[in-house]
């Protein structure tokens, strides 16, 4: 064996062909899979990637957060805008375990997203050693796949596996935890883009049978009703749901993920579904004789208590993943499938139609949601600022065209009402996991991942300071993204459910919160505090021009609840439009 050898840093030779560190070439397998950006933070496991990760300057774009879950929250939110695989980098130990909330969060709304953790050297595991934290086992229910790396000759077929996984059939985030005597120690490097896996089936073959027998129920339904969910958007299928639903004349409902999958304006959107979802869509799911739920789970938010759910429905449920079908509700017609190449089969299959009497239910629905939730909460004509009124005018000021990235909480559920979305994929939020702080972070990474769209993100004053550190990311790389704090000084959905369910006995909700004008000062965004309705329309006016970031501190009404809510316990079609 012919071997080179020059000085430390520089080119080893085997045989005539070129090796590099395993470091090194796990780099260089992001490159081959098209990646340009990392969310991270390192540490000392993962040194070995930080060091040669200064070579790919330019190449390799890394977002130094000031925390772990930041950068797993920036990095599913720059996935869902983008539609590539987010990248989040993380040391072993503490700063692999400090990713699980975000891990969790991508799991549940199925974004891929491609975790990287070191760990302590191979011949420590086991041992206790310093930071070192067995976080295959850990993250394992809340990935869709992990793998422990201990050898450089593993990594390139690990990465390339990983990919696959994350992005085919329904998405998910994956991990690979790579011991730092693999990144150190030396590999001829050859990669390969992996396009099969034995026992993994993401490419199912259409169902044509079910197809076929649920255009046949289409064709003969009179009272038909479209669940739009997040399959929808993850499966690219915007289009042929418009035309699908354009075809039919089929009314649309959506989930909260599924929010931006169809046109807001349309004439066949009925709103959102769920726990505060719009009024019709939640009143008349119990009245519809079809329903073709398209890339949906039938979440109990969406559901509520199952056992009043649907009764006059005949179910058709479009959903890749076959776990999801028959889990909480039983259907009429399965096609595990995905969304797109369903539509795509179903279309020409389906008649002409209008539903014209059908739809006017749901019209009327409106009509009764708007005078008695809707008017009061965006066209308020005294009293405190409200959050829907500042949600409204910024639908308004934007024209429908901004991503919007939420928060969880009151915040989230009226950015959803009434902000009116023009284009797919313009909602970043929370669903599944629900998890608070996920809004800053997540915002960071959807102005990164598409800095030719104005990104808002809309908080609330507690979610805000779950993750305030990362106006420090903000401010080293001048990400200008805009910021809206619906501020009433609570943790508002816990307090709206201690008014509700508790006899008002708010225990540990209301918060004292700091000048976060000030705050944001510091950190070099300039802001503004908006205390009168009358000062509202020229703060979020100057908010949008500013080129850079910019906070808005909005003091809203202090016990504002929203409103319509499916009670727990109770059928879609008790929904409340008031307290």
């Amino acid at each position: 064996m012919k071997i080179e050898k020059e000085t430390e840093h520089a080119i080893v030779h085997v045989n005539g062909q070129e090796q590099i560190t395993g470091a090194e070439a796990l780099l260089q397998c992001l490159l081959e899979e098209g990646v340009d950006t990392i969310f991270g933070y390192p540490g000392g496991a993962i040194m070995p990637v930080y060091d040669k990760l200064l070579d790919f300057t330019g190449r390799l774009n890394h977002y130094l957060t000031r925390h772990e879950q930041g950068a797993a929250h920036a990095a599913q939110a720059y996935s869902m805008v983008t539609g590539k695989p987010g990248i989040c980098f993380a040391t072993s130990g503490p700063g692999a375990t400090n990713l699980v909330t975000g891990i969790a969060n991508a799991f549940l709304d199925s974004v891929p997203v491609v975790f990287i953790t070191a760990q302590v050297t191979s011949g420590l595991i086991g041992t206790d050693a310093f930071q070192e934290t067995d976080i295959i086992g850990v993250s394992m229910p809340v990935t869709k796949w992990n793998c422990q790396v201990k050898k450089p000759q593993d990594i390139p077929d690990t990465i390339a596996k990983a990919f696959y996984i994350a992005k085919t059939g329904r998405p998910g985030p994956v991990l690979i935890d790579i011991t730092k005597d693999a990144q150190l120690e030396k590999l001829c490097f050859k990669y390969k883009k992996c396009d099969y896996i034995r026992s993994y089936n993401p490419l199912i073959p259409l169902h044509i049978k079910a197809i076929e027998s649920a255009a046949i129920m289409i064709n003969h339904a009179e009272k038909p009703l479209i669940l739009a969910g997040h399959g929808v958007l993850l499966s690219r299928a915007e289009k042929e749901l418009k035309a699908f639903a354009e075809k039919t004349g089929i009314p649309v409902a959506s989930t909260l993920m599924g929010l931006s999958a169809f046109p807001s304006d349309h004439r066949l959107f009925t709103g959102m579904l769920g726990m505060h979802g719009n009024y019709g869509p939640n009143l008349l799911t119990n009245e519809a004789d079809l329903i073709i739920a398209i890339g949906m789970r039938f979440d109990d938010r969406v559901t509520g208590n199952l056992k009043k759910y649907a009764k006059k429905a005949t179910i058709i449920h479009i959903e890749i993943d076959e776990a999801e079908i028959n889990k909480n509700v039983l259907v009429d017609v399965e096609i595990n499938n995905d969304a797109k190449e369903v539509l795509k089969y179903l279309i020409p299959l389906v008649k002409e139609n209008s539903f014209e009497k059908w739809i006017r239910e749901f019209r009327i629905c409106d009509k009764t949601e708007y005078e008695k939730v809707i008017k009061e909460e965006t066209k308020p004509e005294e009293g405190d600022i409200k959050m829907g009124e500042v949600v409204k005018l910024v639908s308004d000021l934007t024209k429908g065209e901004a991503i919007i990235v939420t928060d969880v909480g009151q915040n989230q559920m009226y950015a959803a009402r009434y902000y009116k979305f023009s284009n797919p994929n313009s909602l970043v939020t929370s669903g599944g996991m629900g998890t608070m702080g996920f809004g800053l972070p997540a915002g960071i990474g959807a102005k990164v991942g598409r800095p030719d769209k104005p990104v808002i993100a809309f908080l609330g004053d507690g979610g805000f300071q779950m993750t305030i550190q990362e106006l420090g990311t903000i401010l080293q790389y001048k990400v200008p993204l805009k910021i809206i704090i619906l501020n009433n000084n609570y943790l508002g959905m816990v307090r709206q459910w201690q008014d509700m369910f508790f006899d008002k006995r708010y225990a540990s909700t209301e918060l004292v919160n700091p000048d976060f004008v000030m705050i944001a000062k510091a950190f070099g965004i300039p802001g503004k505090k908006v205390v009168m309705r009358k000062e509202l329309k020229t703060a979020l006016d100057e908010m949008m021009a500013a080129k850079g970031p910019y906070l808005l501190d909005v003091i809203v009404e202090k016990e504002g609840n929203v409103f319509p809510m499916v009670e727990p316990g109770s059928s879609v079609s008790e929904v409340r439009l008031t307290y």
